[in-house]
């Protein structure tokens, strides 16, 4: 039996923030996407792809990186081709954290942070961390694949409070 459901393709995350007042230290968000293989989709992150980096096979590149929120319109967006990601990857979960370079900073210090997730022109979820504004870091998609091949789009915000580093390795594990 075939279905008509194409699935979740390729998509785009986008990150904005405004700039910090003038004589306050920067603020400066990732965008973090892990992958899980199918063998063990809460465990380790089978490898991460985050500042200026991409993945091996080039599925999931970040196209822009700010430091400071000075960008115009979009300050970090990341693009995921997760129907060319291999068949020995069965999730992806993707994250902002706040880097601590000046001290904690949660997303209710950041003047405006918002996210969007889109699959060509179609918006798929949007946020603006306001339900975990007391956090240093957060998850706002998992794409899962399942048995037909095709991945699926969980929208969700959970946030943690964690240096980037740890957040990265933990972000995709079981809610506790």
């Amino acid at each position: 039996m075939h279905s008509f459901n194409k699935g979740t393709g390729k998509v785009e995350v986008q990150l904005k923030w405004d700039p910090s007042p003038l004589g306050a230290p920067d603020s400066d968000l990732d965008i973090i996407a892990a992958t899980y293989t199918t063998g063990d989709t809460h465990g380790a992150p089978a490898y991460l792809v985050y500042f200026d980096s991409r993945s091996p096979d080039g599925t999931i590149t970040l196209n822009r990186d700010s430091t400071n929120g000075r960008g115009f319109g979009i300050d970090e967006s990341m693009t995921l081709e997760l129907n060319r990601l291999g068949d020995g990857y069965g999730r992806v979960v993707v994250g902002v954290a706040i880097q601590q370079h000046n001290g904690r900073m949660v997303f209710g210090d950041i003047l405006n942070p918002e996210f969007r997730i889109v699959e060509g022109y179609t918006e798929l979820s949007a946020g603006d961390f306001g339900e975990v504004a007391g956090s240093t870091a957060a998850t706002v998609a998992e794409f899962v694949r399942y048995g037909g091949g095709e991945w699926e789009f969980h929208p969700f915000v959970r946030g943690f409070d964690a240096d980037p580093n740890t957040f990265a390795r933990t972000m995709g594990g079981a809610p506790s």
